[in-house]
């Protein structure tokens, strides 16, 4: 439950009503410009288009969907749709519009906010004829009306918004990386709840006090940053949220954030990794940081140049990171701090420490998280972040606990006796080969994609005599196997390093091959979720005709 009865508006009220004049988000609006929001106008904002929600004579508990990237204003909608007694539904702004109809015909919304968006002229048919829309200000050009037009001539609600700890804050689709989303309903005493737990632990490490400084990027419409950015702010009100512009003025947009906290995703932190790789190679920086003071002011110069200088916390979820990867940033004076958690539980489940952490494990369970392994190896997990249900799937909701309340979270761990956890795998993700036992791809891939030639790989094999693992070549290094001498050095690393990883796996789940994909995958071609997650079954899928053709050819590396 959250702190004496508090939710998570009346922080909210509370950081407008004692620090009204003090700047809470900071928006980019292009050529370098940027436009503050105090705790004073975003309340007063969200609060004049709540009156006009409710003017609208929606039901209680309405529906209310947000198409958009992270911007300001997405903060602002939400307040608003809370404040107006209604639910929230955020669709992850890369989406298709077969997606977007899936979501809001599921959803039953009654009304979307349109936002910053990329790809909307091919989003927009996947919006039902007659459903009103409102555009956010940094929206694509549209007909809809705008929410300044309706700021500008509508009073704000008066009194204290009344929301129960029970009631519905807002409906959670995952991306669906394994088939149809699904709808993970989250109530207010929930996100309450995870957000007071997140804020204690960031302020215990950035200082109680300080400024605390995140730049928002990752998706709103994921538990990951809705959780550990959004509702850390809603609660924290020290806590100064910054916005990215664009993919290419992300650096920029990182040094005007100069964050105390940043979260991000394996995928990403590799990437950074590699951009230091393809100005100075791994050999000649490891050798420069085993140099007594040179090595700190080395270490220095790589932080600031990714613009991570001035960070306390760095974290990384959503997704299994290598051990490798957590080390290499503690050697350039970054510690990288793993969590876990999922969107059942609003991403409030287990993060590591400067107390408690070891590569290759998630941490130990945040205050009020219960966790045990049931006798098949499933983590189970109860807390009062967890989820009211699945929306409009009452039997899987059903399906979904123990008889004692622990939600099965369908992911393999251990745990140790000092509480860290470790995820040796997802249930639905093992497979058997021919020789008839599971193998578990993501320790695998774990170790695969250690390596600075691998950004991503996948490893399969349902009935095939082996286990096999196609990987996609590390960004900088794709444009160039054209070369014959690159081509071949690629080949050779491979190959070291498929006898490196099977000398680590027992014989059954030994890799009969690594397969280099020709097509990198990304969220536009949907081989990746908007999370970046791998969409395994969409790549199997597209893979399958030429399985048998692969298992065929000799060799321990090939070219797909």
């Amino acid at each position: 439950m959250a702190t004496q009865g508090k939710l998570i508006l009346d922080y909210v009220l509370g950081h407008a009503a004692t620090t009204p004049g003090r700047v809470y988000l900071t928006q980019p609006v292009g050529n370098g410009q940027v436009i503050d929001y105090t705790w004073a106008q975003v309340v007063d904002q969200s609060r004049r288009m709540a009156a006009h929600l409710q003017a609208r004579g929606f039901e209680p508990g309405a529906r209310i969907a947000i198409l958009s990237k992270n911007c300001a204003h997405f903060i602002m909608a939400e307040l608003a749709i809370w404040m107006a007694g209604h639910t929230t539904v955020a669709i992850f702004p890369t989406e298709t519009a077969e997606t977007v109809r899936y979501i809001l015909g599921h959803s039953g919304s009654s009304l979307l906010f349109v936002g910053k968006l990329d790809t909307w002229p091919q989003q927009q048919p996947g919006v039902p004829q007659g459903l009103t829309c409102i555009a956010l200000p940094l929206a694509p050009k549209t007909v809809f009306e705008s929410w300044d037009a309706i700021v500008a001539r509508t009073a704000p609600i008066a009194g204290p918004p009344e929301r129960r700890a029970d009631d519905v804050a807002m409906i959670l689709y995952t991306s669906g990386s394994t088939g149809t989303p699904k709808g993970v309903m989250t109530s207010f005493a929930g996100f309450t709840f995870a957000g007071e737990g997140i804020a204690r632990d960031t302020r215990s490490r950035v200082g109680e006090g300080a400024a605390n400084r995140v730049l928002s990027y990752l998706p709103l419409a994921h538990s990951f940053e809705r959780s550990w950015v959004e509702a850390l702010s809603l609660v924290d009100g020290g806590t100064h949220l910054f916005f990215a512009e664009s993919i290419d003025t992300f650096l920029d947009d990182l040094r005007r954030a100069r964050p105390t906290l940043f979260i991000s995703v394996p995928r990403l932190w590799l990437k950074f990794q590699q951009g230091v790789f393809a100005k100075l190679p791994p050999a000649k920086l490891d050798r420069l940081l085993s140099i007594p003071l040179v090595g700190a002011l080395v270490a220095r110069k790589v932080r600031k140049g990714l613009g991570l200088d001035k960070v306390i916390v760095a974290g990384s979820g959503s997704a299994p990171i290598p051990a490798e990867l957590i080390e290499w940033y503690c050697r350039i004076g970054l510690p990288l701090y793993e969590g876990y958690g999922m969107t059942e539980d609003n991403s409030y489940s287990h993060t590591s420490n400067a107390q408690f952490n070891a590569p290759g494990y998630v941490g130990v369970a945040l205050p009020g998280v219960q966790v045990r392994i049931s006798p098949e190896g499933e983590i189970l997990i109860r807390s009062p972040a967890r989820l009211v249900g699945y929306y409009r799937q009452p039997e899987l909701t059903a399906g979904s606990f123990t008889e004692d309340g622990f939600f099965r979270t369908g992911d393999l761990g251990e745990l140790r006796t000092d509480g860290l956890l470790k995820i040796t795998g997802r249930a639905k993700e093992l497979f058997k080969t021919a020789k008839g036992k599971y193998v578990a791809p993501a320790p695998i891939e774990n170790r695969l994609n250690a390596h600075p030639m691998v950004e991503l790989s996948l490893v399969s094999g349902v009935g095939q005599p082996a286990a096999y693992a196609i990987v996609q070549l590390a960004e900088d290094l794709r444009p160039r196997v054209g070369d014959p001498a690159v081509r071949a050095r690629v080949q050779a690393e491979l190959g070291r390093l498929l006898d490196d990883v099977n000398r680590e796996l027992a014989d059954y789940a030994q890799l009969r091959m690594l397969v280099i994909t020709g097509e990198p995958w990304s969220i536009e071609n949907g081989f990746l979720t908007p999370t970046m997650k791998v969409r395994r079954s969409r790549i199997e899928s597209a893979v399958e005709s030429q399985v048998s053709r692969w298992f065929a050819q000799a060799g321990k590396v090939m070219w797909a």
